[in-house]
């Protein structure tokens, strides 16, 4: 079992800036000599290692984009040689080339620890049985669950994703404790447990989830529907995989584990560094990254940092929820629109079910926006006028929130397409063309 200095997650402030001192000290030397893509940066800008003191001294160094490790591919981006690499990770994406990382053996121990840490925020613990149903393999999500929760002493059913009917014997049979999964297939997993009446029949008490973006309303459907806590974990593959910050018991925020990785905000279209509170681009530095190490790697997620303590007594930052990406923004009819905002509105009203589909399309040059919800089966026993009006309310609701009139198709339970991974909330047909 690993053990960790729990101290690192509630250090004084010069401590942390101490330890981030000399960590970037480390990685910048170690990315100058041993990565020649950061050495050219680097020398365009004027620097050696010798010119970063501290981290302070951060805004001096480039920034990493997700191109950079595609333009790279496969090897170039590495600051090991691959004998010391011990395992490679991918994402494909959607275009263009996989992004690869490799980890050392230190690497590994360092993801272990940093999940072992979010899953101790959620009172996962020995004597907890968690099922992990992220898919393993070349997706961090399954693997790095469940050797965190192993370190941590929890017993590990690595089922994987999807087989639903599957997932639900075995939390009955096994007494399941705690479920790691994306938010949009708990919900799936919610409507089958509800459905088949075996709520009673659990031992869930907690969930770890991540993977996607999601909003508040759909923790407090998830929660109310289940009777468990829901944690918001989070990570990507380019840093490390999911641990690289979670919220604990308050849910005021996510604690980065930073003296592993140093974050900043920054404004996504000036790049320049914003301060506590105001919301931007997420970027990140691995700090004690030895495979592939980054330099402000730019998440494309938006959201806003605070450092001040935690009543929970931890220090370390916080990140605030995720107010959507700098790149699935959509744009309808001039409006900018985020997915999130349609999902926290939507949910505001009861009769809704977590699922639901925008559709956006271009007919005679003007933009169509139509948004399918799911809604309670007994509604539709309801006479015209009840299902009319619910059309209404949830148009007039999202007018009031994104200041757009969608088309509102209410489609019985079970209609919409489920996923065992990350929903497919947003289909844009203006992009296929």
């Amino acid at each position: 079992m690993v053990i960790w200095n729990t101290s690192k997650e509630c250090m004084s402030t010069e401590d942390r800036r101490l330890l981030h001192d000399a960590r970037l000290r480390k990685l910048v030397d170690r990315l100058y000599h041993h990565v020649p893509f950061y050495r050219q940066l680097m020398q365009e800008r004027n620097l050696t290692p010798v010119d970063i003191s501290g981290i302070s001294d951060i805004v001096l160094l480039p920034f990493t984009v997700k191109d950079d490790l595609r333009d790279n591919y496969p090897y170039d981006l590495f600051a090991a040689a691959e004998t010391e690499i011990v395992r490679l990770h991918a994402s494909s994406g959607t275009t263009g080339k996989p992004t690869v990382v490799g980890y050392t053996r230190r690497d590994i121990e360092v993801w272990q620890e940093c999940v072992a840490r979010c899953l101790t925020m959620a009172g996962i613990g020995i004597g907890d049985k968690i099922q992990v149903a992220y898919g393993y393999g070349l997706f961090t999500g399954g693997l790095g669950i469940h050797y965190g929760a192993e370190n941590l002493g929890a017993t590990v059913i690595p089922i994987s994703a999807g087989n639903t009917r599957r997932q639900l014997d075995f939390m009955v049979d096994l007494g399941t404790t705690a479920i790691a999964c994306t938010p949009s297939y708990l919900a799936h997993v919610m409507e089958n447990i509800i459905e088949n009446n075996l709520k009673d029949r659990l031992k869930l008490r907690v969930a770890i989830c991540g993977g996607e973006p999601w909003t508040v309303e759909l923790r407090r459907k998830i929660e109310d529907g289940l009777g468990i806590e829901l944690f918001d974990i989070y990570g990507l593959s380019e840093i490390m995989g999911p641990g690289v910050a979670q919220d604990c018991h308050l849910h005021q925020g996510s604690h980065i584990m930073d003296d592993h990785f140093y974050a900043e905000v920054v404004d996504p279209d000036t790049l320049e560094t914003l301060p506590d509170g105001e919301t931007g681009e997420l970027v990140l530095t691995t700090l004690t990254k030895e495979g592939i190490p980054l330099l402000r790697y730019r998440t494309k997620d938006l959201t806003s940092i605070t450092h001040e303590p935690c009543a929970c007594g931890r220090t370390s930052a916080r990140i605030s929820r995720f107010k959507g990406r700098s790149d699935d923004m959509l744009i309808i009819r001039g409006v900018n629109v985020f997915p999130s905002q349609i999902e926290a509105a939507l949910f505001e009203i009861s009769e809704t079910r977590p699922q639901y589909q925008v559709v956006v399309d271009r007919v005679n040059d003007y933009d169509t926006f139509e948004i399918a919800v799911e809604i309670d089966a007994c509604l539709f026993s309801d006479e015209v006028s009840t299902l009319e009006n619910l059309s209404r309310r949830i148009s007039e609701t999202l007018q009031n929130t994104i200041g757009l009139h969608p088309t509102v198709k209410l489609v019985e339970p079970n209609t919409l397409d489920r996923s065992d991974g990350k929903a497919k909330r947003v289909i844009d047909k203006r992009r296929l063309f």
